[in-house]
């Protein structure tokens, strides 16, 4: 890929204003030509060049004389051979923010025993030095499965001191030593079915949901205002360097808004956003009035306008809540101590022109969330600008009736299939195990939603699987993760094809928040965008994805990551 300064010449693309239509070279700042360009837009799905405005959006799609046509002395020409450009690559569903707290120390992904665990622990422990608290985050539930005090296995392991996270962020474990330094020596139990284990009158080390998690973290090591920033700062740019020019982070609160307004007058935010508020069982009547007045914070590259509930946990722990118990006697209950509250809140906030997000993995959790969307529609709620949806997150568990009711009541499913990458072939994992084989055998019905006409995007949920898009796009398409030929390919009739796949990073997240007539495909007007590629992702084999280059990513007009 090259760069080079042309000088200005006649207009020939279609562009924001028609053929030849006000404005001139003069208005054009960067223009990328012969690329193959994938626009993902009905009007004209290719094209060999793209021209960006200086306002951050599209100028001109066309062919590769039209576009130099467009260009000037400014203009930034970059050489596009063997490139190809796609629409920016958004995550629907990621945690920015909760990923720079809880993504912290050695990542745990490629562990798969308890050896691996001794080696990855240790190797951190030398790093740190003997009094530190080693950290670790995005363990497989197999490594440590039926181990009745894995806390003081994982004291052994890590020479000391240790917090560690399991893949889905809502089991983690302590050593006793850290939970003792927490000031925890008596069981705990905190709001949202959370608490800090104990058995035998001794604590077994696990810290059951987020609210335990906290609570020893936060004692033993908080993370300060200065390095929360420099770490959400390097994510970003990491995420940049995969193709990602936006994200649903489904982690925000008033603090994250202003964090997100620090890092955007810094320059460092490089990443669109849409962030929801949270809204937890511990939130009370002043905060819920807080929250509602802050619908409409924004800045140039983030906005609010979403509320975010948790309706339940996850299967892996018997904290998702089922129409029927699991296997182990869980998932009988609701995140909330008192499911009529959530319900009523999820109506208030759709009433006041929220759109609503809500995490819900169980069918029971599912069903009450359809029901409270209901009544907020029954209520008068209005409807959402651009023609966004109120969504559910995860739906793991969907029956058929229950597909059926998104379809019919136009609900959001927002799914990540990278989830399914921690099930083995022999379905021995504890999700599968505790859900049965009927059940798991509906397990992420992303085909079956498309199919059923339920609006739907896709996303990573971050730091719980890899925030890579073309991991996703590539699971997506063959139902194990891409570069991994070994792992089985599990429920192959729930597969996307190659360009639904893509459209679950780019034309789908745009229209389930509303900004179908903005983003999500290369059009003149549009915003400007853009991920290029060292290939076409959806005529590479899946397993190629995993090593596709990412040559460049624009957002709004402005280059924030270019390959060295």
């Amino acid at each position: 890929m090259t760069t080079d300064r042309l000088q200005s010449g006649a207009h020939g693309a279609v562009d924001a204003r028609g053929v030849g239509g006000a404005g001139g070279a003069r208005d054009v700042t960067m223009a990328i030509v012969g690329a193959d360009v994938l626009t993902l837009d009905p009007a004209r799905p290719r094209a060999s060049a793209v021209a960006v405005a200086a306002d951050g959006t599209i100028a001109a799609v066309g062919d590769d004389a039209e576009i130099r046509a467009r260009c000037g002395a400014r203009t930034e020409l970059v050489d596009g051979a063997g490139l190809t450009v796609t629409p920016g690559l958004v995550d629907g569903h990621v945690h920015p923010v909760w990923g720079a707290k809880l993504a912290r120390g050695v990542e745990l992904r490629d562990v798969h025993d308890v050896a691996g665990l001794r080696d990855a622990l240790l190797a951190e422990r030398a790093r740190l030095g003997p009094q530190a608290l080693v950290r670790g985050w995005a363990l497989d539930y197999a490594v440590l499965h039926g181990v009745a005090f894995p806390g003081e296995l994982l004291a052994e392991l890590a020479g000391g001191p240790a917090l560690v996270s399991y893949f889905d962020l809502h089991t983690h474990v302590a050593t006793p030593s850290a939970i003792a330094a927490a000031g925890v020596t008596a069981p705990i139990a905190l709001d949202g079915n959370s608490a800090v284990a104990f058995a035998d009158g001794r604590p077994t080390g696990e810290l059951i949901e987020l609210p335990a998690y906290w609570r020893i973290s936060d004692a033993l090591d908080p993370l300060g205002p200065d390095e929360l920033r420099a770490n959400v700062r390097a994510h970003l740019r990491r995420f940049n360097a995969l193709g990602l020019t936006g994200g649903h982070a489904m982690d925000g609160d008033l603090a994250a808004y202003a964090l997100l307004d620090e890092l955007e007058a810094a320059g460092d935010l490089t990443l669109r956003l849409v962030v929801p508020l949270l809204l937890l069982p511990e939130t009370g009547d002043d905060g819920v009035e807080e929250l509602l007045r802050h619908r409409d914070d924004r800045g140039t590259l983030w906005r609010g306008g979403v509320a975010k509930f948790f309706a339940d946990g996850v299967i892996e722990t018997g904290t998702a809540w089922l129409e029927q118990p699991d296997s182990r006697g869980g998932g009988g209950d609701c995140y909330w101590p008192d499911p009529r509250r959530l319900h009523d809140l999820i109506v208030r906030f759709a009433r006041a022109g929220f759109q609503c997000a809500t995490h819900a993995i169980g069918d029971r959790a599912v069903r009450m969330t359809l029901d409270a969307y209901a009544a907020a529609a029954a209520a008068g709620a209005p409807a959402l600008p651009g023609g966004a949806l109120h969504r559910i997150e995860h739906l793991e568990v969907l029956p058929d009736a229950l597909l059926r009711r998104c379809a019919g009541e136009r609900v959001v499913a927002s799914m990540q299939p990278l989830h399914g990458q921690w099930r083995p072939g022999d379905r021995s994992d504890e999700w599968t195990l505790r859900l049965g084989a009927q059940r798991s055998a509906r397990a992420w019905r992303i085909r079956d939603v498309v199919d059923a006409g339920v609006p739907w995007t896709l996303g990573s949920d971050w730091p719980v699987a890899q925030v890579d898009p073309l991991l996703g796009v590539g699971y997506a398409r063959a139902r194990r993760l891409p570069g991994h030929p070994q792992m089985p390919v599990l429920d192959p009739e729930q597969a996307l094809s190659p360009l639904e796949a893509l459209a679950g990073y780019t034309t789908r997240p745009a229209a389930t928040v509303g900004e179908a007539a903005r983003g999500g495909r290369v059009a003149p007007g549009m915003r400007a965008d853009l991920t290029v590629l060292d290939g076409d992702p959806t005529t590479v084999e899946p397993d190629a994805l995993a090593e596709l280059g990412v040559a460049l990513t624009v957002v709004g007009g402005r280059v924030v990551h270019r390959r060295g």
